[in-house]
């Protein structure tokens, strides 16, 4: 009994002896990382191009006395106002229903109950257009067809590679050259790049208001001016300097 006694405690004393060994072969490397000169930094790139699509929301707002009339007289003209869009050249594809409401509406008076006076029926489609030639036509025919609401147009890009590929390329000198920067006010230079990390990219702006129907119903054309979009890319890094 005695002799497992001391082989067992010999057995823990050599395993305890053991474990600053382990944690003295890892040291260097920890050692060398904290003792090397790193710089974070980031920056941004971004190129201007002209869109080449756009996507307009519009529809048909009806009033009436019954649910049933607004939705068949909604249906009606909105029917007539898809059909205007195919003639002026936007395929079916392309038309995509976004909003259908039917809400009751009312009559308020001071110290009387709400008074229900009828409904209204809303409908209301997204368009892509692939031709920004056929964007004011295209609005135009939906108006002259019965449409009563546009809420917006938003301009994009059908493949927006180009043009991120090239904010990346101006996002990376960017970085570069700031990075030499600091490391030579520093007094050291750059010995490599650790890493490189990217965010932002390209997204499709948000809806922009367009002009009032009123004054679009009595415009020869609709003008539209597309303009540029911006596209951006942040990128960030780590460098190794050394003296």
């Amino acid at each position: 009994m005695t002799r497992l006694v001391r082989a067992g405690a010999l057995a823990l004393v050599l395993a305890t002896a053991a474990v600053p060994a382990a944690y003295a072969q890892a040291a260097p490397a920890a050692d060398t990382l904290f003792r090397a000169t790193t710089l974070n930094l980031s920056a941004h790139g971004e190129t201007r191009i002209a869109p080449d699509m756009a996507t307009i929301t519009l529809g048909v707002q009806i009033e009436a006395p019954t649910a049933q009339g607004a939705m068949r007289a909604n249906a009606e003209q909105m029917n007539a106002v898809i059909a205007a869009l195919k003639k002026a050249g936007i395929a079916e594809r392309d038309i995509q229903t976004s909003n259908l409401s039917l809400n009751p509406q009312y009559v308020y008076q001071e110290n009387q109950p709400p008074k229900l006076s009828g409904y209204q029926a809303s409908n209301q489609v997204s368009v892509r257009v692939n031709d920004l030639k056929d964007l004011g036509k295209a609005v135009d025919a939906t108006v002259g067809a019965g449409a009563n609401r546009v809420n917006g147009i938003s301009f994009g890009l059908k493949d927006s590679t180009a043009a991120e590929n090239a904010a990346r390329e101006q996002a990376v000198k960017a970085l570069a050259a700031k990075a030499d920067l600091y490391a030579k006010a520093a007094g050291y230079h750059v010995a490599r790049l650790v890493s490189l990390s990217e965010a932002g990219g390209y997204s499709p702006p948000s809806p922009m208001p367009m002009l009032a129907m009123a004054r679009m119903e009595k415009a020869d054309a609709t003008p539209v001016a597309a303009g540029e979009l911006s596209v951006g890319i942040d990128v960030s890094a780590v460098y190794e300097l050394a003296k």
